[in-house]
């Protein structure tokens, strides 16, 4: 079987989730509200993803309101710029006016650091239904490992507003227009999502890359302590900080809670979603793909072939934009209310072909890294957030301190 027949063979196994080609440059789809396919003109080239949030609707939109959002770097450089997301929307989205500057302490900033941002120039942006747009660069450094607040004042909005819903950080809201504020007294509001700004750039050093790690509620962070950075994707962040043997430093997380390779649901697919949430991110070199348990429990009938077959497909997208892949294996789940032995099965499968097929570039055994020696269908209780699904703070230090960091440097050239 050719290359050619080899796919149209995978993608028989999707079945309905065939796949477009990758989008190159900004679309406005007047049902992106529906679709949310928009895919941003990538910055210059030596701009480096230095932190992320997979968008996805998060209710009704309101304008006349102030959003302080928190955030931490990985990789520090010059020329920070913001990426705010209308993909959800079904209507225009006005930003009146954007700043950045670092957090102190809540909603309040260090003195003299917030910076107005701008957008071709014009301190306000119209976002068209389903528009994404980066800001100009702002002047200046940011370090690495700094606490950043973006702050949006949204003029004009309505429909559903794009964001990400389960941030573990708190960020913070207020009416009318406070975005220039250093003080925080305005925001009386805590906010535990993220609204409308999907990433974070900076022009890093020659050479630096960055790692996205594409996921489900594990990589999105849930059982870890809120406010405290301890997500899987935090901790490796934290290694690739300290390492001075590779040049990857930066690191987009792409996780959402509930979400599935192969189906929509809690938002789109990993593989409807791939060309916005992964392939558009500026100066990335690998993708590891830690996603599967939750096709695996739905009892949907969702066989290995399909989930499979669905890695197939991000493995060769993500190989065609000069991208390597990390396959990592999926997690024990037994004691969760969803497992049973079929999807048990399921998942040593699934795992073999990870581990085996030789289709990832590498393997990160998270598998083996957080089974009970005892039960190797059960999480380690040490590593156990206490649902037998997600782990806790050490189980998602276990995950991070287990990835090969030669692994990431990898380079398709």
């Amino acid at each position: 079987m050719n290359g050619a027949a080899r796919r149209i063979a995978r993608l028989g196994l999707i079945g309905a989730l065939a796949l477009g080609a990758t989008l190159l440059g900004p679309v406005h789809v007047p049902s992106a509200g529906a679709s949310g396919t928009s895919v941003p003109p990538p910055p210059p080239a030596k701009a480096v993803v230095t932190w992320a949030a997979s968008a996805d609707r998060l209710g009704d939109a309101a304008g006349d309101r102030s959003y302080r959002l928190v955030l931490r770097t990985s990789v520090g450089g010059k020329g920070l710029r913001v990426r705010v997301s209308n993909a959800f929307g079904d209507r225009p989205l006005v930003i009146g006016s954007a700043y950045a500057g670092l957090r102190d302490s809540g909603a309040l900033l260090r003195r003299g650091s917030n910076k107005k941002l701008a957008f071709g120039g014009e301190d306000s942006v119209t976002l068209a239904p389903g528009e994404i747009r980066y800001s100009d660069p702002l002047p200046g450094k940011v370090a690495a490992m700094s606490d950043l607040a973006v702050s949006l004042y949204v003029r004009d909005a309505g429909g559903p507003a794009s964001g990400h819903g389960m941030a573990m950080q708190t960020s913070y809201a207020t009416s009318g227009e406070h975005a220039a504020d250093e003080s925080g007294a305005a925001y009386a509001e805590r906010l535990g999502s993220w609204f409308y700004l999907d990433a974070v750039t900076v022009d890093a050093d020659r050479g630096a890359g960055g790692v996205v790690t594409l996921g489900d509620s594990i990589t999105d962070g849930w059982q870890s302590s809120t406010d405290k950075n301890l997500r899987w994707p935090d901790y490796l962040a934290r290694r690739l900080h300290a390492s001075t043997a590779g040049t990857v430093k930066g690191v987009a997380n792409a996780g959402i809670s509930g979400n599935k390779v192969l189906a929509d649901g809690a938002a789109q697919s990993a593989l409807k979603r791939l060309d916005r949430d992964v392939l558009s991110l500026p100066g990335v070199r690998t993708v590891v793909l830690f996603e599967g348990v939750n096709d695996i429990k739905s009892h949907a009938g969702v066989t290995a072939a399909a989930v499979t077959a669905g890695y197939q497909e991000i493995i060769d997208r993500s190989h065609a934009a000069g991208l390597c892949v990390v396959g990592a294996t999926v997690l024990p789940f037994k004691g969760w209310s969803e497992w049973d032995p079929e999807a048990e099965a399921v998942r040593a499968e699934v795992n073999e072909w990870i581990r085996t097929s030789g289709e990832v570039d590498a393997v990160a055994d998270y598998d083996k890294v957080l089974r009970s020696p005892y039960d190797a269908q059960r999480i380690l209780p040490t590593f156990d957030g206490g649902d037998h699904l997600h782990p806790n703070d050490k189980g998602m230090q276990a995950i991070a301190d287990s990835v090969d960091l030669k692994a990431l440097e990898c380079d398709r050239g």
